[in-house]
């Protein structure tokens, strides 16, 4: 189950270059060699798959410039957590195709702010014949879809394992022929998804901290958290999914328990994959000893920080900038 080098996933695409989630994001990081590309999945009004990082696409997208939209501004409860601002589920699909994609951290991404305005949102169908195309053109190139929000988009009407089933079976994804791996913070949608027949591998996200929000929806303050799932509830997890895919912060932190290497180990030897997320190369995003100066968006030495991830033997990296990320990972 080990690979000689991990996989690189461009998260998002490579966003470390253009707003996320825009073709042209996703269109680098094929050109720039991904093993596979990740699209995060959420939902508009009439029930289509979109990908977005959130919900909530104030930050995202041009929303609050257009005026036709402010009367839907208004604050939810997501995942327990209160959120002010534009909602995909309060919007049909043709509403949302006429908003621009912006850059998330425009502050520590610059180059990429530039290009904000330029690209419309994608949907799910558009990345999956995206990575399509690109695999047609002599590599293989999979995806690495993520599920968000699962329970609060349930909670809300919305079937979700029947709609990304049935998107995966409209594009020719859900056979088995292609890369695919489905992840999710929440393991119920995972579960319903693999019942709902798709083929893929199942791959169950881990926190550094929290709970999952549908366990905890079920049990309270009884449901185990993260770093439980991640330790005595490993054999578990390894009897209903393929793989863990764990913050990096479980594998880097000095204080991690286990630490990352017997972490990947005890996955392995519980048949699991193990991939892990992100990998970024500025100050802002690297442990403490990893960073070069006190500029944010200065470029650390994330070199080093990102060997001693691929020492633990991980399986998959999600980087932000897939170039950086072949270059370091083969």
């Amino acid at each position: 189950m080990t690979r000689s080098r991990p996989l690189v996933i461009g998260h998002r695409g490579s966003p470390g270059y253009r707003p996320e989630h825009t073709r042209s994001s996703y269109e680098l990081a094929v050109a720039h060699g991904a093993d596979a590309v990740e699209p995060d999945v959420v939902f508009s009004r009439d029930g289509v798959a979109i990908v977005r990082h959130e919900n909530e696409i104030g930050s995202t997208t041009d929303i609050a410039d257009r005026a036709e939209f402010a009367g839907r501004r208004t604050t939810k409860i997501v995942d327990d957590v209160a959120q002010t601002g534009w909602f995909t589920e309060d919007f049909t699909w043709e509403e949302l195709s006429r908003l621009r994609c912006r850059e998330r951290l425009p502050q520590l991404r610059r180059e990429s702010a530039k290009h904000d305005g330029e690209e419309p949102m994608l949907r799910l169908r558009d990345v999956l014949d995206l990575a399509a195309r690109g695999s047609a053109a002599g590599r293989d190139v999979g995806v690495v879809l993520e599920i968000k929000h699962a329970t609060v988009f349930a909670e809300q009407g919305f079937d979700v394992p029947a709609l990304v089933s049935a998107e995966l079976r409209s594009a020719g994804w859900a056979s088995g022929e292609r890369a695919l791996y489905i992840e999710s913070f929440e393991p119920t949608v995972l579960t319903q998804l693999r019942a709902e027949g798709v083929e893929a591998s199942y791959v169950f996200l881990l926190e550094a901290e929290g709970r999952p929000f549908d366990l905890v929806r079920a049990e309270g303050e009884k449901a185990p958290t993260y770093r439980q799932l991640a330790s005595a509830g490993l054999a578990s997890l390894a009897e209903r999914f393929d793989g863990i895919s764990v913050d990096k912060l479980m594998l880097l932190a000095p204080e991690a328990e286990p630490t990352g290497l017997d972490l990947v180990r005890a996955a392995h030897d519980l048949g699991l994959l193990v991939f892990t997320w992100t990998c970024r190369p500025e100050n802002a995003f690297l442990e403490p000893r990893h960073r070069r100066g006190d500029e944010p968006a200065r470029l650390g030495d994330y070199a080093t920080e990102w060997r001693e991830l691929a020492e633990t033997g991980v399986d998959g990296v999600f980087v932000d900038h897939v170039d950086l990320g072949r270059r370091l990972f083969g």
